[in-house]
């Protein structure tokens, strides 16, 4: 069936979570990323969640989201054929455990596309306070189902900044390697599961060559090289987060996160960034990791 336009207004939640160091530690662990400020609880205010530790949080809303689609009329085998293709992620302020979180979605965009429906929703969570904590604006295109309606862009998405032709040479390109095992401790870690990432038959099945490492996953690497290379391996510096999920990462593979460079504007450093696979493809095209130095 197709997907309708109508759908844009829905929303699901808010889910509760609570935090815990054993969760946030656990995250930044399968990432490889071992900076102190992660792991060690003795440090001045605690330990800090890693930037990307916000989609941990939102999966919960998104598999709802998955179930509300049979409300819509969408299939679960067109369900199945949905990918995440764009991530935008505004950090207030870095989860810590100790935090009662509460995640809300909302489908703010159906458009179509050549590839098929494109739809946007935005995912709000705020402490026990009602304080913002992250906002993500992504997006997800069902391969091959058409939209129904009128398209309704999301007119609130976040803006894009225009940055100007990228230099000839990157400022560091650094060669992360993803373990056979990357997606199941990741999986775990990120209590994020969808069986294409650790079963080889449901990957099969839909149509991929193996199981495959999580879009968001490989985020998190090129933005743990991103902070690294430019913050100083400080994540409390990191204000947002953008990226287009493209090549898929196979796994034992080695990716390149390429720093191509950083430009101020208004006050923030905004880094440009793209992870390559093994063979050269976008895993993260137009990746730009903004940081607030004041």
């Amino acid at each position: 069936m197709p997907v309708p336009t109508d759908m844009v207004g829905d929303q699901i939640g808010p889910i509760k979570h609570e935090v815990d160091a054993r969760w946030t530690m656990a995250y930044s662990a399968a990432l490889g990323d071992t900076h102190e400020c992660y792991f060690d609880t003795r440090r001045n205010g605690g330990v800090v969640a890693h930037p990307m530790f916000a989609v941990c949080p939102e999966w919960p809303v998104i598999v709802e989201s998955r179930d509300l689609a049979d409300k819509w009329g969408i299939t679960p085998e067109e369900t199945r054929q949905s990918v995440h293709a764009t991530h935008d992620l505004t950090i207030h302020r870095l989860a810590r455990p100790g935090d009662v979180l509460s995640t809300r979605l909302t489908f703010t965009g159906v458009e179509n596309k050549r590839p098929g429906a494109y739809t946007t929703s935005k995912l709000e969570t705020v402490d026990a306070d009602g304080h913002p904590v992250s906002t993500t604006h992504q997006g997800g295109i069902y391969l091959g189902v058409p939209t129904m309606g009128e398209d309704r862009p999301d007119v609130n998405a976040p803006p894009i900044p225009e940055l100007g032709p990228t230099p000839k040479e990157p400022i560091a390109e650094i060669f992360v390697p993803v373990a056979h095992g990357a997606a199941h401790t990741y999986t775990e870690s990120a209590r994020i599961w969808n069986p294409i990432h650790t079963d080889a038959s449901v990957a099969n099945a839909a149509g991929l060559p193996a199981i495959i490492l999580h879009g968001t996953a490989t985020l998190a690497l090129g933005v743990s090289a991103v902070v690294d290379t430019v913050a100083d391996g400080n994540p409390e510096l990191v204000r947002r987060i953008r990226g287009r999920m493209a090549s898929m990462v196979l796994m034992p593979s080695t990716i390149s996160v390429k720093v191509i460079d950083s430009t101020t504007v208004d006050g923030q450093d905004i880094v440009r960034f793209q992870v390559l696979t093994d063979e050269g493809g976008p895993a993260i095209d137009q990746g730009l990791v903004f940081l607030d130095r004041s």
